[in-house]
């Protein structure tokens, strides 16, 4: 090794001893005036904070919520009774139709010819039976005078029956043409909202009138006011519904309150009219259906909807902030603050929405301390700071 790699180490040595001579004489110092004190002590633990209030008490109805799905109570498929050329659709397709509107035609002109001929042949049967009364007539006439046979008027009597039949056949082809040429014209059947046209103008179409051959869909008309909203109840939720309809005995129709999937309030009314009358086995539930009036046509065949049913008495109930029930699992939690300010865990059943707030069926005591706010602070068995506060009814949605 050289003498100059030799004195660069010494020198990088020195320098080490140097910092480290200082950093000890840097420790002392803060020892002999008062470091010792940081040193020693740690930094205090910061209790989070949170707000708590009693649950609401309130008097509530006693409500069943389901999830429904809106029906056209009528829904028809237009077909065509008879076959030609559609000639023209006299709608807008997704319009609203009403009863008796013009919405399509067909080529009317065979059965027009098929009428005239009808006519034709009533006006020769017409004549023909005018000539066998004539006829008839006169050999009852001649019979009487010994002029004439029993025979002669027996057959007359035949031709008579005849033309008769003739005229009644050419009356019939003449109902029939003029039912050809009416259906031609294919008309609604009922107030309502139709789908797209599914056949262009200057297709042949067929048609039948007992649907006995294939016909031709030609589009789609559901009615729209009234309109049903469809629902299952569970086995439990029809319990309670029967056992309280049997203590009512008044047999007025039940009111469903109605809420669309936009909505918070449930603003909309209608009537329970039909309970199926057996439980399906598969899923334990059992067919329900309202009727719902439709006046502003916003309630949409297929649309789904929240709906309520009102059952028993008033009872009182206890309400907290929707935001302080935490799901757990297939379950719901509601954290409280026990006597020492430890966050205590609920477990709880909970009911619909009511004036804003959560209804709590059971799990929670009057005076219990629900934690309204700072709930992401608040583990189970921490200890919390509480504040309290103030669970407030909106009465303007106590609707929804």
């Amino acid at each position: 090794m050289t003498r100059k790699h030799v004195t660069k180490r010494t020198q990088f040595a020195g320098t080490i001893t140097t910092l480290a001579v200082a950093s000890l004489a840097t420790a002392t110092l803060a020892y002999l005036y008062g470091g010792s004190d940081a040193a020693t002590s740690s930094p205090p633990v910061s209790v989070p904070q949170v707000v708590v209030s009693k649950p609401l008490a309130r008097e509530i109805d006693w409500r069943l919520g389901f999830l429904g799905q809106f029906s056209a109570i009528e829904q028809v498929e237009l077909r065509a009774q008879v076959g030609g050329t559609l000639t023209g659709i006299h709608f807008k397709d997704g319009g609203i139709i009403h009863k008796g509107d013009l919405l399509f035609t067909i080529d009317a002109r065979p059965y027009e010819i098929k009428l005239a001929q009808a006519r034709t042949l009533l006006e020769a049967a017409s004549a023909r039976l005018a000539l066998a009364d004539r006829e008839l007539a006169r050999a009852e006439v001649l019979a009487t005078k010994s002029f004439g046979t029993e025979q002669t008027v027996d057959q007359r009597t035949a031709e008579q029956r005849s033309a008769q039949a003739a005229v009644g056949d050419a009356k019939a082809q003449i109902r029939d043409a003029e039912f050809d040429l009416e259906h031609c014209r294919i008309t609604a059947p009922f107030t309502g909202r139709i789908g797209t046209h599914l056949v262009s103008v200057g297709n042949l179409i067929a048609g039948s009138r007992a649907a006995t051959t294939p016909t031709t869909l030609l589009a789609t008309v559901v009615s729209l006011d009234p309109i049903w909203l469809d629902f299952d109840m569970s086995e439990s939720d029809f319990l309670a519904y029967s056992r309280d309809r049997a203590r009512a005995k008044d047999g007025a129709a039940d009111k469903v309150e109605i809420a669309l999937s936009d909505e918070t309030r449930f603003l909309r009314q209608g009537s329970l009219d039909f309970v199926d009358n057996a439980l399906n086995r598969s899923s334990g539930t059992i067919h329900a259906r309202a009727t719902v009036a439709n006046p502003d046509r916003l309630l949409t065949p297929g649309e789904f909807a929240r709906a309520r049913l009102i059952v028993g008495a008033p009872v009182q109930a206890l309400l907290v902030p929707d935001a302080a029930v935490l799901p757990d699992q297939a379950q719901h939690m509601v954290m409280t603050v026990g006597a020492d300010n430890t966050v205590v865990p609920k477990q709880v059943e909970i009911g619909d929405l009511e004036g804003g707030l959560r209804v709590i069926r059971s799990g929670l005591a009057p005076n219990d301390q629900v934690i309204i706010d700072g709930i992401p602070h608040a583990a189970p068995g921490a200890k919390v700071a509480p504040q309290d506060g103030t669970i407030r009814y909106a009465a303007a949605a106590g609707q929804g």
